[in-house]
């Protein structure tokens, strides 16, 4: 499809070109775009090209060390990425079954297989063929992927983190949960049915890295009690804590929801409520497929 662009000069300008510059922004590669987009890596760095001469600014720097958004991309992408997206919504508009079609850009969590999530997305997929869905992780965690959201991106992510952390996106809040207690089976503490923070004094902890929302969200908690802990080991798969905890490498904090099946751990109340939000972020206006997908998970919580 090709679309006028016109500021006094008539130009034209092609959304498969447009398509090949957004695969690079969010691959920051030539090679891995090349994939995404089905086509070789030479028609995608000529079809960049192209629409950069049209453009008449630098996309992207490319240099041995990878490549790199220009600041002038970044002005740009914004506005790119709204041209593909009103082509999806002229073509589901000229669709007599109206069906949905176009790009979703979702952010998950490294660990969702034992949450309803995968359920909610594979139904969406089969009601909603056309519309092509790319999923991706963050080794940053929840601050990462709502970042993604706000820069374009991501289109829709899960989010672990309160509201507040999310400044200029729309947060909507999927669940509440509390935090339980995970002691491997045989410790001395597993046959109580509550524990207080002040009984895990002198325990050695697993837990996610800085920057994921449930760890994030127990530090402070933490902090705001005066509580310091000790970090045995950090894992970047929630589901891989209760795991480390079985194995007696050290006792964990851990959302409710987030605590997947497992043999070898007991799970105990806290006496102390702390709860951890499980959200989903967007921009304030998300697009048609993005709202859909939304009011899925929505109703799935």
């Amino acid at each position: 499809m090709v679309i006028d662009v016109s500021d006094g000069v008539s130009r034209k300008m092609d959304t498969r070109l447009i398509e090949y510059v957004i695969a690079v922004a969010d691959e920051l590669s030539f090679t891995r775009a090349a994939r995404r987009v089905y086509t070789g890596q030479s028609t995608v760095s000529a079809g960049v090209r192209a629409l950069e001469r049209q453009l008449g600014a630098t996309l992207f720097e490319r240099d041995q060390r990878g490549v790199r958004i220009t600041p002038a991309g970044e002005a740009v992408l914004p506005a790119l990425r709204e041209l593909v997206a009103a082509e999806a919504r002229a073509r589901t508009a000229a669709d007599p079954r109206g069906e949905l079609r176009g790009e979703l850009r979702i952010g998950v969590f490294s660990s969702v297989s034992y949450l309803a999530i995968p359920h909610v997305i594979g139904d969406f997929h089969r009601d909603h063929p056309l519309v092509e869905l790319r999923l991706r992780a963050a080794s940053g965690g929840s601050g990462e992927l709502a970042d993604a959201v706000r820069r374009g991106r991501l289109d829709l992510s899960l989010f672990g983190l309160p509201a507040a952390s999310a400044p200029g996106l729309a947060v909507h809040r999927l669940a509440t949960t509390p935090y339980r207690v995970l002691l491997p089976t045989g410790h001395e503490l597993e046959q109580r049915t509550e524990l207080r923070l002040e009984d895990l004094a002198g325990e050695r902890f697993v837990d996610a890295p800085v920057g994921f929302g449930n760890r994030d969200v127990l530090d402070a908690a933490l902090n705001a009690r005066g509580i310091v802990r000790e970090i045995r080991a950090e894992v970047t798969e929630t589901s891989a804590i209760p795991v480390f905890v079985a194995t007696g490498l050290g006792i964990a904090l851990l959302p409710e929801l987030l605590i997947p099946p497992n043999d070898g751990i007991t799970t105990v109340r806290l006496a102390e409520r702390i709860d951890w939000e499980f959200n989903v972020v967007t921009r304030s206006s998300p697009g048609e497929a993005a709202t859909a997908l939304l009011e899925r998970l929505l109703a799935a919580y």
